[in-house]
């Protein structure tokens, strides 16, 4: 029986981990969390309940369909994190009275309140970028999403190689 070679680091083409762009943007990610964390942790907060409030205070009182497409998650995922913010008193959920079908979120007044707090300030900082920088780098990572979720739908309905 033959073995597939072995590949060694160094080999021209050959790619280590670091240089993978996919792991760059994945291990980031997990710093940006560790960042994040102990200003979060004080408020009781996970990040994705963070980014949540922040979507409501740019639009209050939205569907969780439409929240859900803006923050890039599923109503079966996002339906128990709005749960718990309204446990915590920071959101409030009801029914659409227009349209039984849909469920409506929008923030209480703690809800607002948490806006004053310096969420996320020491966490720039922490980046060392200048403004322009920052600014930069998100133009690069919206225009890198919009890219992938673009494709994304290629792949999808490709069949399958046999």
């Amino acid at each position: 029986m033959k073995t597939a070679a072995r590949v060694k680091p160094g080999d021209p083409g050959v790619k280590r981990l670091d240089e993978f762009l996919c792991f760059a943007i994945y291990s980031t990610n997990l710093a940006l969390g560790k960042a994040y964390k102990p200003v979060l942790e004080q408020l009781g907060l996970t990040y994705t309940q963070y980014i949540a409030i922040i979507a409501l205070w740019e639009e209050d009182d939205q569907t969780v369909t439409g929240l859900g497409e803006k923050l890039f998650l599923e109503s079966n995922t996002l339906t128990p994190i709005l749960k718990k913010l309204e446990a915590m008193g920071y959101v409030r959920r009801q029914r659409d009275p227009r349209d039984e079908r849909q469920v409506r979120v929008g923030l209480t007044e703690a809800g607002h309140r948490l806006r004053l707090s310096a969420l996320g300030k020491g966490v720039v900082s922490e980046t060392r970028f200048t403004p322009e920088q920052s600014a930069e780098l998100h133009r690069t990572l919206v225009t890198l999403r919009a890219n992938l979720l673009e494709n994304a739908g290629r792949y999808e309905k490709a069949p399958a190689a046999d």
